[in-house]
């Protein structure tokens, strides 16, 4: 199973279809991507800082280690233990920067997978939400259906 946090922005629309688009779905859990390659899974998340941040505390981390003569399986195991600590954080820095942004989490969901977390997300999450009305549809000849070309209502 699959947990997921939802967030929306700061300044949603007021549709409720137009919010539902902004909305941002962060799987909980381990990421694969970001343990193997921190810097490809941050950016793959949007988080550039981090992905700056994680190449410039690795290369101080490993400058210092070889300044005091350290071996290379002891730096080789330091890394890896570092990359999979931050495959385990990768969401919750996703969230954080989220969070920093203006995001606010509105609700958690779980389920087999994204699509059927997001089917349930708004099964229930839309019913709560209000529905801004559409103006009348427009004919192909330019006036509102219903209403002939050029009369007013």
């Amino acid at each position: 199973m699959a947990t997921f946090t939802v967030h929306e922005p700061h300044t949603p629309q007021a549709d409720r279809v137009d919010r539902a688009d902004e909305l941002r779905f962060v799987k909980d859990g381990f990421s694969w991507l970001t343990a193997l390659c921190p810097p490809l899974g941050f950016a793959m998340r949007g988080l550039w800082t981090a992905a700056v941040a994680y190449i410039v505390f690795a290369g101080a981390v490993i400058a210092g280690l070889m300044a005091l003569k350290v071996g290379e399986n002891a730096l080789t195991l330091l890394l890896l233990a570092l990359n999979i600590y931050i495959g385990f954080e990768a969401s919750t820095l996703e969230r954080w920067s989220l969070d920093n942004d203006g995001w606010r989490m509105i609700g958690t969901v779980i389920g087999r997978n994204i699509a059927d977390c997001e089917r349930r997300f708004f099964e229930n999450w839309l019913p709560t939400q209000p529905v801004i009305t559409a103006s009348p549809p427009m004919s192909k000849r330019g006036g509102t259906i219903g209403w002939p070309s050029g009369a007013k209502g």
